[in-house]
């Protein structure tokens, strides 16, 4: 009984500031260190339990051999006193009345403490095992501190790691995600849009070159008409530019 009492009590406390704890989490690591704190707090209140307990039973245990102890003086005393009596019975049976009477006391006095010996044997054998429990008890419940510890370390560890790539990741999510040379196709759509313009105005430009020798063309065309009117016009007939250009005027 003393055992669940103890522990029942215990864990109740201890779900209870686990479940508060999860339920108000908001940092990991202060949540898991506040709960190694209380479990910690949870162990001492049980080996302050444990202790009371413990010390219980060793009152117990010293009662139980006073009262050993006891019945065994009282034993000596009855036969001392029976020998007494027996040593006095010829000469004085007054005398060895008194000391027959004597033993007898003392032979009451130690089925007394025998009896209360007796009695407390099962109590004691009862809180024995009850102690033996608790003590058990107490060594599993540091072995889950020590498990709490390592697992609270565990999981810092992994709440540290799981922040870490949550910035990794938001730091990915400010790049384009679904296409991320997007950016770079826009801008080399604009630098070919900028080559074709070139290449527009190059053309432009060779198309204005060849109109600008064809009108050339047409001009000395227009030149060899306008001579040969001249020509026509001085009686000379037709013939070609070059020889009226080697001849001199009025020949």
């Amino acid at each position: 009984m003393a055992k669940q009492t103890i522990f029942g009590r215990i864990a109740q406390l201890t779900k209870a500031n686990v479940n508060n704890l999860i339920d108000q989490a908001e940092d990991p690591k202060l949540m898991l260190d506040q709960l190694v704190r209380d479990y910690t707090n949870s162990i001492a209140d049980a080996k302050s339990a444990v202790a009371e307990t413990i010390g219980n039973l060793r009152l117990l245990e010293q009662d139980h051999k006073e009262d050993v102890d006891a019945a065994a003086d009282w034993g000596t005393k009855a036969l001392a006193a029976s020998k007494k009596a027996d040593e006095l019975r010829a000469g004085n049976p007054v005398e060895a009345d008194k000391f027959d009477n004597l033993a007898k006391v003392a032979i009451g006095r130690q089925l007394s403490s025998e009896k209360e010996a007796k009695d407390a044997e099962p109590t004691i054998a009862q809180q024995t095992e009850v102690v033996d429990k608790l003590k058990k008890g107490l060594t599993q419940m540091e072995q889950k501190l020590q498990d709490l510890s390592n697992k609270r370390n565990e999981l810092v560890a992994r709440s540290k790691m799981a922040e870490a790539q949550g910035k990794v990741n938001d730091a990915i999510g400010s790049i384009n995600v679904l296409d991320p040379t997007s950016d770079l196709g826009r801008f080399e759509d604009k630098i070919r849009r900028e080559e074709a313009k070139v290449m527009g105005q190059q053309e432009l430009q060779s198309s204005s070159l060849d109109a600008q020798f064809e009108s050339l063309d047409d001009l000395d065309a227009q030149t060899e008409v306008e001579a040969r009117l001249a020509q026509l016009k001085l009686g000379g007939g037709s013939k070609p530019v070059e020889e009226w250009e080697s001849k001199p005027l009025g020949s």
